[in-house]
């Protein structure tokens, strides 16, 4: 099997591979994926350094046509590059090719604002002088990425910082190079100058460390755990450099008594139990009015009934296996924590088989829980929810907030004055009223609160304050 190899200074580089597993179907290995060292590493952001010059004063046509071109194979490849996500990470087909669409349009988006590069001309406030506002890249920025969203995280990060004239040292999660490493391929095939665009796959001990050690590194996004997120900032901090952090979220979705109950159960059986659970949006925590409380249990439990939990490829699966047996322990083993803590499990908790082996866990349900409980306050980011019951909407909104997160929140309800009070009051980056807490538009910032992400937002134009520093010219005339 072919080795699948980092890039660095525009050159394939690596012999020893590490096997990509497919958690569907164990016995099948995606992928050999070459593993890089420190001296790798080191030289992926030396020649970073040494391409920043020229490619922070390329054309704008130039970034834009590469971009757009990137886009365009990623939408040609959707179904190919679909299969590949699901093969690796174990989310569903459709799931996973709606997720190479999302990366395709993000590079249209950013091809597109490489165009649309401004700045402001405004009068100083002494006579004949003028002044000019620009923005410009940092230099060197470091991309760490998640194993649960294979190709839009990657997008989401290298898209702008190539848009806005930075070069990249791009590390990967160990469990899922293969969908990283094409949308490097497709990249360098577009037309990237040696050394903008760097991968190096591996261990986060050796190609992360590395990357937060170096000085030469003038930027660093993450999207990842709290603990290592906090390593990214102490490490940034040292450097003076910028960083940006997407970490985790215990969401919480509302449901009042006015809720449309349909509504309601099809918004939580998304947010809660697709993608497997493993999205940092996902809604973990369902706060719900005594008034509605037995009927929305119910109905969502009989929903639970309908979902297909089988390999990720075969058609009809609505939840695929968990990402690896690690991943698996932890949901399992939270699983028993909400028991002993005296949480009804209402509906699955079993790990099942299926004709391929794999780690396929049933979606799982828990209610009489509290907010103290540690099911309801710590991120489990698998398949397995909580109901927490309330009194009315005040409570509701009082043990939504009541988190060390605030990444996203929902609330499902008609009241129209309920739903523009919770906007308001929500204590997290980003809100939906009667939609999944999961699932945000490529063109919109994205980014959420306390524990959950530190620094500018992502996605849109807003990703123009984290990938760029501001200048400001002054000339006599």
């Amino acid at each position: 099997m072919t080795v699948h190899q980092n890039l660095i200074a525009g050159e394939w580089t690596g012999a020893n591979g590490v096997e990509n597993i497919n958690p569907s179907d164990t016995n099948e290995v995606v992928g050999l994926y070459a593993q890089a060292s420190v001296d790798d590493t080191k030289a992926a952001i030396a020649a970073a350094k040494a391409a920043f010059p020229a490619w922070s004063r390329s054309g704008i046509w130039e970034r834009h046509v590469i971009l757009k071109k990137a886009g365009d194979e990623i939408m040609a490849r959707k179904d190919e590059l679909g299969a590949l996500l699901a093969r690796e990470e174990g989310k569903t087909l459709p799931e996973a090719i709606g997720e190479t669409i999302r990366a395709s349009q993000i590079f249209e988006f950013f091809a597109g604002e490489a165009l649309r590069l401004a700045g402001e001309v405004i009068p100083s406030v002494r006579p004949n002088i003028g002044v000019e506002i620009t923005r410009e890249g940092l230099g060197v920025i470091g991309i760490i990425t998640p194993w649960n969203f294979p190709i839009a995280i990657p997008a989401w990060k290298i898209a702008p910082a190539l848009c806005y004239g930075n070069t990249v040292v791009f590390k990967p999660a160990e469990l899922v190079p293969a969908c990283s490493w094409a949308i490097v391929d497709i990249l360098h095939r577009a037309g990237l100058p040696k050394g903008v665009l760097n991968l190096v796959m591996g261990k986060g001990s050796i190609v992360g460390q590395t990357i937060l050690d170096s000085p030469d590194v003038a930027g660093i996004t993450f999207t990842g755990s709290t603990g290592t997120g906090k390593r990214v900032a102490a490490a940034s901090v040292e450097h003076n450099r910028k960083f940006q952090l997407e970490m985790g979220g215990k969401n919480p979705m509302v449901v009042l008594d006015d809720a449309d109950l349909n509504v309601a159960v099809e918004a939580a059986a998304n947010s809660g139990f697709f993608s497997t659970g493993q999205r940092c949006t996902a809604s973990s925590r369902l706060i719900v009015t005594e008034g509605i409380h037995d009927k929305f249990v119910a109905a969502l439990t009989e929903k639970l009934k309908t979902l297909v939990v089988d390999n990720a490829l075969k058609a009809g699966t609505h939840i695929g296996p968990v990402v690896d047996e690690r991943q698996l322990k932890t949901d399992t083993d939270y699983i028993e924590i909400g028991k002993k803590e005296g949480a009804k499990l209402a509906f699955g908790g079993e790990v099942i088989s299926r004709d391929t082996p794999g780690f396929y866990l049933q979606p799982t349900l828990f209610t009489d829980a509290t907010n103290q409980m540690r099911i309801s306050r710590e991120e489990i980011f698998g398949p397995v929810v909580s109901v927490i019951r309330v009194k009315d909407y005040d409570e509701a909104l009082a043990t939504a907030n009541d988190t060390p997160f605030g990444l996203s929140s929902g609330i499902a309800t008609t009241s129209l004055k309920h739903a523009t009070h919770f906007k308001r009051n929500s204590e997290a980056g980003m809100v939906m009223v009667n939609l999944p807490t999961a699932g945000v538009d490529f063109h919109v910032p994205f980014g959420g609160r306390k524990g959950s992400s530190y620094g500018p937002r992502e996605q849109g134009k807003y990703a123009a304050e984290f990938y760029t520093t501001v200048k400001t010219a002054y000339t006599l005339a």
